[in-house]
């Protein structure tokens, strides 16, 4: 289970210390206590299941791996109750989702932001559940983004090691000086160097918080081109176009590229049940790749 989960669990009194209820997530033990968590049974879902057209990389009866379009929310949430990945997934699967995260059926092992693309793996069963969800504690499933950035990372390639938490200024956003800041880890590489204005760049996560690359590839000052928390300030980014691209359209569509520019194009790990290496790849979506396009112009 997540820390999250557990401390949830901890919340709703199902933790036990030596016969009495746990009140508190953060009491220190000293050694010889005893601590028993009941897990309650998961709490029917009331989402509705919706015919959302998915494209499905690959499923068995253990998991799928979604290339999810940009755009689309993964769980359903304040504002977001129908159109979610979550919607769809009910209506393809019917019931064989994993209940483990609390909720029947939700089978969302990992997320990725709303105007993120790219590959997702989907739970069916419990049992897939937790095995995936250990590979990504113990750093075994691995995740490779491409990210379009202004300006070319120096190196050329690095390591990020910043750790990040909710920012205390914006509570949308997160930041390297946040509350409660976590570990994260970031490897990148540039792929592409386009005129030393820009640059397509190749991001691995050893860790995965929230908003990790936008907010790490920010705090080395290389941010995401369209990122509406973290990109470049209009009149930089303006002037590194009208400097570097040499069409209007070509310099309209990039002032007006309406998300981060990240895609999910790469992931690996272990199948839950036979144990072999699992490895998939999905192109840039097609505004990415227009993008990469207008830039090279």
């Amino acid at each position: 289970m997540s820390r999250a989960r557990i401390q949830e669990l901890i919340k709703d009194g199902c933790v036990n210390l030596d016969g009495k209820i746990l009140t508190s997530a953060s009491l220190k033990l000293r050694g010889g206590e005893v601590l028993t968590l009941e897990v309650p049974d998961p709490k029917p879902t009331i989402l509705r299941a919706e015919n959302i057209p998915l494209d499905i990389i690959y499923e068995d009866e253990e998991l799928l791996v979604i290339n999810k379009a940009a755009g689309m929310v993964v769980h359903p949430g304040a504002g977001n109750y129908d159109g979610t990945l979550v919607n769809a997934l009910l209506y393809h699967c019917k019931d064989n989702l994993s209940g483990i995260g609390g909720v029947e059926r939700p089978g969302i092992v990992h997320r990725l932001d709303k105007d993120t693309s790219g590959l997702m793996i989907v739970a069916k069963t419990d049992h897939a559940h937790q095995s995936l969800s250990a590979q990504l504690a113990d750093r075994t499933l691995s995740r490779v983004y491409h990210a379009i950035v202004l300006g070319v990372p120096m190196p050329l390639k690095g390591k990020v090691d910043k750790p990040i938490g909710r920012s205390p200024s914006n509570r949308l956003k997160m930041s390297v000086k946040g509350r409660a800041s976590r570990e994260a880890i970031t490897f990148y590489k540039v792929l592409q160097d386009i005129r030393g204005d820009f640059s397509l760049v190749e991001c691995k996560l050893q860790t995965g918080r929230t908003h990790q690359i936008r907010v790490h590839m920010q705090s080395i000052g290389y941010p995401l081109i369209g990122d509406p928390l973290y990109g470049p300030q209009r009149n930089i980014l303006e002037s590194k176009i009208n400097k570097s691209v040499e069409h209007i359209d070509n310099k309209e569509y990039i002032m007006n590229f309406d998300r981060q520019a990240l895609h999910a194009g790469f992931i690996s790990f272990s199948h839950p049940v036979t144990g072999k290496i699992m490895d998939f790849a999905c192109d840039m979506p097609e505004d990415m790749a227009q993008l990469l396009k207008n830039l090279n112009k």
